[in-house]
């Protein structure tokens, strides 16, 4: 019995160094170079962690949105303490508790946004003031046939 053992771990190791050849064979397939980059010079920018390049417009409403975000963890805090504090947990309380102040705030901040571009929207009012005397055209016109042709008199 002794045979069979020792023909199966001689070919384990042969199959073994076999792979250990062929991965010493093998190529690299990746390389990376470890030369110190330049203090300075025309190397192009490269983004950094954290927030990501944005225009002012972008992270003001990027800042309204995690501050409103907060504001929806803190209402959404204070209808679970409510509601653990009464004991009840109905479904349609918990709606109202919770939805109520989003909705309120996002309605409110719809109706604000739609006067604004009403009021940006409107003409602007011009007064023409002219002196001298006015002449007002007394003449009427008609125009008249299959082909139009318009008298005026």
């Amino acid at each position: 019995m002794t045979a069979p053992a020792s023909d199966a771990r001689a070919a384990a190791h042969g199959l073994a160094n076999a792979v250990e050849e062929a991965l010493a064979e093998a190529t690299p397939s990746r390389y990376r170079d470890e030369t110190k980059p330049p203090e300075f010079g025309p190397t192009p920018p490269v983004p950094q962690p954290g927030r990501p390049p944005m225009s002012q417009r972008a992270t003001d409403a990027s800042a309204l949105m995690l501050a409103g975000s907060a504001l929806t963890v803190a209402v959404g805090g204070a209808a679970t303490g409510i509601l653990w504090a009464s004991g009840n947990a109905d479904p349609v309380v918990v709606g109202l508790i919770a939805g109520a102040p989003p909705a309120l705030l996002l309605a409110l901040t719809r109706v604000l946004r739609h006067a604004k571009e009403t009021a940006e929207a409107m003409p602007v009012e011009h007064h023409h003031h002219y002196t001298g005397p006015v002449h007002q055209d007394q003449r009427h016109s008609s125009t008249r046939g299959v082909w139009a042709r318009t008298n005026n008199h």
